[in-house]
């Protein structure tokens, strides 16, 4: 910044100069001028006074001073009073670095951010707003981006027209983004995974730009099919759900029968096991009983021994 002193004495050996050697002012020829040529200098005094007041600014709280010396960055200032060389030498810009603010994809809002439900309200924008899904369906979405300046210098000397820009680089992200993805998806639980591939797509885009951009947040308003097919979709929609309302059904009763059958037909080889091996066990034991009766039958029986067959074998030959 320039000494206030030194330009103040420039500024009175440039009066002195007006003025002449002599304490007055003189003609062409060096004359001394008497009488009213008093007027001019102290008009001339003044001019040069108010010039100098012109240089004299104000920095509000959300806004940083940035200082142009003959068009060209000088240096910044802080929010307070401040003093500047006054132009054509120097100039002064005040962007409001604090503050956010806001683009719309998709639609406008005319000043109202929402409505009743929660949507984006506002006029429409199909040309912005229609957008094919990975699996080549066409959805409807409208984005809000917010953001603010982060370095204030190379969002005045690197960007023209900041709002289209943002607005230009966050619809190539969203599309970016939805072009890989499916649509259902998009529709239910990946909506927060999409706005945080575009916040971060969209703010790498800028960073390369070298905007001064910062962007704090991105939002989606409204994620829903055209217009055009909207009820048909829903009631697609409804049959899918109609359909895995069923299948889980299904599901359902195939866990609670397929246990039950099995569990039946465990019992019914279990029963047929325990049922055979207690009739092995009886006929074993019958067998037994009528061996033990023969035996006790031969011994009883006079004649019989090896080689001489007893009474039954020898009638029943």
């Amino acid at each position: 910044m320039p000494d206030l002193d030194q330009l103040i004495a420039q500024a009175q050996a440039f009066i002195r100069g007006l003025l002449g050697r002599g304490g007055g002012p003189r003609g062409p020829r060096g004359a001394p001028i008497t009488g009213g040529g008093r007027g001019p200098a102290l008009l001339g005094l003044a001019v040069v006074a108010v010039w100098l007041a012109s240089g004299f600014y104000r920095v509000q709280p959300d806004e940083l001073g940035v200082v142009l010396r003959f068009g060209a960055y000088s240096y910044r200032t802080e929010p307070g009073l401040h003093w500047h060389l006054p132009w054509p030498i120097e100039s002064v810009l005040l962007p409001a670095v604090t503050r956010i603010s806001r683009t719309e994809i998709g639609y406008r809002s005319g000043g109202q951010q929402t409505d009743a439900g929660g949507a984006a309200s506002g006029i429409d924008m199909p040309s912005e707003s229609l957008m094919l899904t990975g699996d080549e369906n066409i959805i409807d979405i409208n984005l809000t981006v917010f953001w603010k300046i982060s370095n204030a210098v190379d969002y005045l000397f690197n960007t023209r027209d900041p709002d289209n820009l943002v607005k230009a680089v966050a619809e190539s992200s969203i599309r970016e983004v939805i072009g890989r993805t499916p649509i259902q998806p998009a529709l239910t639980q990946l909506r927060a995974q999409i706005e945080t591939d575009v916040h971060k797509q969209t703010q790498q885009i800028l960073d390369k730009y070298g905007t001064g951009i910062e962007v704090t947040q991105v939002q989606l308003q409204k994620v829903d099919p055209p217009d055009a097919v909207i009820e048909s979709f829903r009631d697609v929609q409804r049959a899918n759900t109609d359909a895995e309302r069923m299948r889980n059904e299904a599901e359902a009763y195939r866990n609670d029968i397929v246990p039950r059958a099995r569990g039946d037909a465990a019992a019914l080889v279990f029963g047929g096991e325990g049922a055979k091996q207690a009739t092995i066990a009886q006929a074993t034991g019958q067998a037994q009983q009528f061996d033990a009766v023969l035996k006790a039958y031969q011994a009883d029986v006079p004649g019989h021994h090896a080689g001489h067959p007893g009474p039954l074998a020898a009638a029943g030959g």
